[in-house]
């Protein structure tokens, strides 16, 4: 009879840790953020008036400021905050650059007083704003006959 030798080879401690779990939970976490961003929107949900408009073109790169008034004539900053007419002529002022004329676009709820968005625009044109513009929903042009 043969003797069998039964030699135990020693397994060495596993010297690297292995990443690819770490890796695929990474790619989901960036396919998440990629797919929700840009449902992501910052400020405050107004329902802007109707109206026909041509699209503004981008001559300048700066990123917009963004007044937003709700139905009730609140007043809110680019981050939600809601603030009053000395604090957005506060704000658009400190943002501002002298030498670059940066946008200031104000968002209104369409049931919003009147006198509310005219108070929005007149205290960023306080702060020095010189481009002031409205956003409103496109409508759909008419059918001339």
């Amino acid at each position: 009879m043969s003797a069998h030798c039964q030699c135990r080879r020693k397994r060495r401690a596993m010297s690297q840790m292995n990443v690819v779990p770490y890796i695929d939970v990474m790619l989901v976490l960036l396919v998440i953020f990629m797919v929700t961003a840009p449902m992501m929107q910052a400020g405050v949900e107004v329902d802007a008036p109707d109206a026909q408009a041509e699209a503004l073109t981008a001559d300048n790169q700066q990123e917009p400021l963004t007044i937003s008034v709700d139905k009730a004539g609140h007043f809110f900053l680019d981050d939600g905050a809601e603030v009053d007419a000395a604090a957005i002529t506060s704000y658009v002022s400190s943002q501002l650059d002298p030498k670059a004329e940066r946008p200031i676009f104000v968002r209104a709820d369409g049931t919003a007083e009147y006198r509310h968005l005219v108070g929005a625009m007149v205290a960023a044109q306080q702060a020095g704003a010189k481009k002031i513009s409205l956003v409103v929903d496109s409508a759909p042009a008419p059918n001339k006959p």
